[in-house]
């Protein structure tokens, strides 16, 4: 026993040294290049210098007109943008890890070693991640050496930890997209053009954090940190699944196949005719559509949500999740008790619906459309956040359902008869559409990070979307317009049966 543990062990230890070899011999390879390391120097030393002066002249510019609190929230806002600035202009060499060693005609004796895939991906990731991890941390040192020896201040430790772990955070996410990028894109111009959708985003978080930095709601910031973990990984594993060293070398341009897109989504999106077994070309013509219905329904739909079962499961324990929000959050922000008279709810509550400026008109045809254009809206962000936004937007109005649930036991309604009489008779129709819908969405998003087997990534997402578009149509929509139809002519009626007068 103690023999194979040590050859475990072992084993490990090779695995790791094939790994920090290749991640040493790249770092020197980076340090080495003068053009690259001399401007990321420069900026890296003068920009938080810079900050500097520009925090001095901006505190004293405040304490002229009194609230000197701007000024105190300013700097530790700039410590955080003082690590971020050299991460961004440092992303180039994570952009050219793999596509730039394939332009200087240097890739072929890496990808001849004796690494795996994933210790070659590993590699390559962590020695991009040492340079701008280092011109982060020297940006952050400079900056409050220059604080401390020209305007006496210094940062409270937990308040530095929070900005050094927030910028290792960012920069992980940047380094991660970066190479995933480099990997998959033919030239360093197109690399360069994508590097977009990593520096955008990442510039509009910190815009969020700068509102929370001048709030100084540490808290959420810490919440943020654990969100760019768990994108890296998400982008780590990504890249892994997808990097095909022999792609990589045989690919050389990338040529949008309209047409070839076009098939490969036609033919995921059709079915196979099917009717309990019957031929199909032996039944009546005019029956004959049967065999589509069949099809759809019987084989197509129930094999797309067996493939989106783990989807779904996490759509559920999300909204599960969502509903202890809400009663977390009555909890916390509790309404009057007199502010909810259920007893005087009437028809003409409903009927005066449209009197509100943004509610236009409480019928089928509004609810239906509302809800269509949400779910939609839900596909669209899952592309963008490997499902999760689509997630959270679902989970939003079950926090609101179970907030006014609470309000409403709080207020002495039974909570069961509240949920049974709002929500369940069109409930019961309208959440499963929506978490089928939510749940693919979620795959159109995690796709990205997993294709199927067999198919390229591209391939993969073209089969998700049909598979997304079938069920909407076939089952979603259906759905939703029955509930639609239940919301706006049945449950008012329920409402005003179980508590009004």
């Amino acid at each position: 026993m103690a023999a194979i543990s040590e050859r475990v062990h072992t084993a490990q230890d090779d695995w790791l040294r094939l790994v920090f070899t290749l991640v040493g011999r790249e770092v020197r390879d980076s340090l080495r290049d003068w053009r690259i390391v001399a401007p990321i120097g420069i900026l890296t030393i003068f920009f938080p210098v810079l900050m500097t002066f520009v925090a001095d002249l901006a505190v004293d510019w405040v304490n002229q007109y009194g609230p000197s609190i701007i000024g105190e929230r300013l700097i530790p806002f700039l410590l955080m943008v003082v690590g971020f600035f050299p991460i961004s202009f440092s992303l180039v060499i994570a952009l050219e890890t793999f596509v730039g060693e394939k332009e200087r005609k240097s890739l072929e004796p890496i990808l001849a070693t004796p690494l795996t895939d994933t210790q070659l991906y590993l590699s390559k990731t962590l020695a991009a991640m040492i340079p701008p991890l280092l011109a982060a941390y020297l940006g952050i040192t400079v900056y409050l050496a220059g604080l401390y020896f020209f305007k006496d201040w210094t940062p409270p430790l937990t308040l530095l930890v929070l900005i050094v772990v927030l910028t290792t955070a960012e920069a992980l996410v940047m380094v991660s997209g970066a190479v995933v990028l480099s990997s998959q894109t033919t030239s360093v111009r197109a690399a360069n053009l994508l590097a977009s959708f990593v520096i955008i985003p990442m510039a509009l978080l910190m815009q969020g954090e700068a509102i929370i930095m001048f709030w100084a709601n540490y808290g959420v910031l810490w919440w943020i940190v654990l969100f760019l973990v768990v994108v890296d990984v998400i982008l780590v594993r990504m890249g892994i699944h997808i990097f095909n060293r022999e792609e990589l070398l045989g690919r050389e341009i990338d040529e949008l196949n309209v047409a070839y897109l076009w098939r490969t989504f036609r033919g995921r999106f059709c079915w196979e005719r099917w009717f309990f077994g019957l031929d199909i070309q032996k039944m009546p013509a005019g029956l004959r559509w049967l065999g589509m219905l069949g099809g759809l329904y019987g084989r197509d739909v129930p094999a797309i949500l067996r493939r989106s079962r783990l989807a779904l499961a996490a759509v559920v324990i999300a909204l599960i999740a969502a509903a202890f929000i809400g009663y977390g959050y009555a909890e916390s922000y509790q309404l009057p008790a007199d502010l909810l008279h259920l007893d005087q709810v009437s028809t003409e509550t409903f009927t005066e619906m449209p009197s509100v400026e943004w509610i236009p008109e409480f019928t089928a045809g509004w609810v239906l459309g509302n809800n269509v254009r949400s779910l939609l809206l839900a596909g669209l962000l899952a592309v963008f956040s490997f499902g999760a936004l689509a997630v959270t937007l679902l989970m939003a109005p079950l926090v609101i359902v179970f907030f006014f649930v609470a309000q409403a036991a709080r207020a002495g309604y039974d909570p069961i008869l509240f949920l049974a009489a709002f929500v369940l008779p069109h409930g019961v129709l309208e959440l499963p559409a929506a978490i089928i819908a939510t749940a693919l969405a979620v795959r159109l998003g995690a796709t990205f990070m997993s294709p199927p087997q067999g198919v390229t990534v591209g391939e993969g997402w073209l089969w998700a979307l049909a598979d997304f578009c079938k069920v909407f149509v076939a089952l979603v929509l259906p759905l939703l317009a029955l509930a639609a139809i239940v919301e706006v002519h049945v449950t008012p009626h329920i409402v005003v049966w179980a508590f009004g007068g």
